[in-house]
């Protein structure tokens, strides 16, 4: 027998989202699917591809595939779409739907070897959710909540902006009121994170960790009144706990940290998911798929603490660029020309800090992209202007808090632990909320743990 929603409850929707951990195999599967029976407020789940295929799908997605390693990419996929699907009674027809897409993605994979296009490159990296969405719909049939399968690339629409596409929000609205929401009543819906299609009808990518965006995006949509964030750890903690075992979990965190930890590299969130969240002030709870009685994270506008220090965030893979040239010293208008050229390029800036005569800037380079996003044109282009230093092999490290720069001591609380340290930029003052800094690669750990020890453990 189903379970709907009943009528005491109408008036309450959350939207639940469950990483690519969570929905790894058939066992972890059904966790989340007990998690969506035992609250029937939530009203739409938002998945990501099961784990292990996003990475598989980024390869076949990228150039020099050989046939053999094709093949060996799509039936990895296949081996763990199928360990599922073997569990559901209705294995036959989900297998037969699977296998129609996996004949898709190989002629998707086989196209991409032969010509080489971000469209195409979109196109195979939404597979994955695509896969996941139609077999947790059957696990939720399994235990008897009416899920039901839904293409989010019917009213997630986008620019054709391939790997980054931009989201149309005012199309997403009207078509999420008129397509999704009179769905929700009767049913469970089912839908992938991540992906949306164009004008065309290609279907484009929001960048890697989109997920959580998009279920943000769809509960502002349909104007929900909280949105869930399943993974794999109790909520947010004090630093990642693979660095110190000392870190631990936060039981609240307002909007505004939360936002810093998601940008400066806190991995539990994509940093644009709290946008729909605090332009809508829906709540957002963190939690655990493999443990959902043990409590979890609550983000929100206003929360009962506000600690100096919340949270250390770390964020690898970053590029310093220097831009130097004596035309700044008492001149204007020379930032504005290198800034024209990163928008030209569509390059976001992280941190920048100045002086008399040059300009430090800091790029993210996210982990699994299939692009240099600092490429050599960019270079040359400002190479035409000034002198370019670039550096790559830095962590940025950021101390998250709350009116940190106007705090007495911050700075020696920080930096006298790690003066024996080389590094190599700070930015302070810019926000409330944080203090950033570069440091080496291979320094990073060891930083983040001694300041770890310093600020939470002491």
């Amino acid at each position: 027998m189903s379970v709907v929603v009943n009528k005491a409850e109408a008036g309450k929707m959350t939207v639940a989202k469950f990483g690519g951990t969570s929905v790894a195999d058939y066992q972890a599967m059904l966790r989340c699917a007990q998690i969506i029976k035992n609250d029937t407020t939530n009203r739409v789940v938002v998945v990501s591809a099961s784990a292990g295929v996003t990475n598989n799908l980024v390869r076949l997605s990228q150039e020099n595939v050989s046939d053999a390693e094709r093949s060996q990419l799509i039936a990895d996929i296949a081996r763990i779409q199928f360990a599922i699907t073997e569990h559901l009674s209705c294995q036959q027809t989900l297998d037969i739907e699977i296998n129609h897409i996996l004949t898709t993605l190989t002629q998707c994979a086989t196209q991409q070897s032969l010509n080489y296009t971000l469209q195409q490159s979109d196109e195979i990296l939404g597979f994955g959710e695509q896969f996941s969405s139609r077999i947790f719909a059957q696990v939720l049939q399994s235990v008897g909540v009416n899920g039901q399968y839904f293409d989010v690339r019917q009213i997630m629409k986008t620019d054709s902006l391939f790997g980054k596409a931009q989201v149309e929000l005012n199309e997403l609205a009207t078509l999420a009121k008129s397509l999704l929401t009179p769905l929700l009543d009767e049913q469970v819906i089912v839908t992938q994170g991540f992906i949306g299609s164009d004008a065309q009808g290609n279907t484009t990518t929001l960048g890697r960790g989109g997920s959580d965006y998009s279920a943000a995006l769809l509960a502002e949509a349909i104007e929900a009144n909280n949105l869930s964030i399943w993974t794999d750890v109790v909520g947010i903690f004090t630093t990642d706990p693979r660095i110190t075992d000392q870190a631990r979990s936060i039981n609240e965190i307002s909007f505004g940290e939360a936002a810093e930890m998601a940008t400066f590299g806190a991995k539990i969130l994509h940093p644009a998911t709290l946008i729909p969240a605090m332009r809508q002030d829906i709540p957002v709870f963190v939690g655990s798929s493999k443990e959902p009685d043990a409590g979890g994270t609550r983000i929100q506008r206003q929360v009962d603490s506000n600690p100096t220090y919340r949270s250390i965030a770390l964020r690898r893979e970053q590029t310093l660029v220097t831009v130097k040239s004596p035309q700044m010293l008492h001149a204007s208008g020379f930032l504005a020309k290198v800034f024209t050229v990163l928008a030209k390029h569509q390059l976001s800036v992280d941190l920048i800090t100045t002086s008399e005569i040059s300009v430090a800037l800091t790029f993210d380079n996210p982990h699994g992209s299939t692009q240099a996003l600092l490429t050599k044109a960019v270079v040359e282009e400002l190479e035409q202007l000034c002198e370019v230093s670039v550096e790559h092999g830095l962590s940025l490290i950021a101390v998250i808090g709350n009116k940190i720069h106007g705090t007495k001591g911050v700075g020696s609380s920080i930096f006298d632990k790690v003066n024996d340290f080389n590094i190599r930029m700070i930015c302070h003052g810019a926000s409330n909320h944080n203090l950033c800094f570069l440091v080496p690669e291979a320094d990073a750990n060891q930083v983040v743990e001694r300041l770890h020890d310093t600020l939470f453990t002491h």
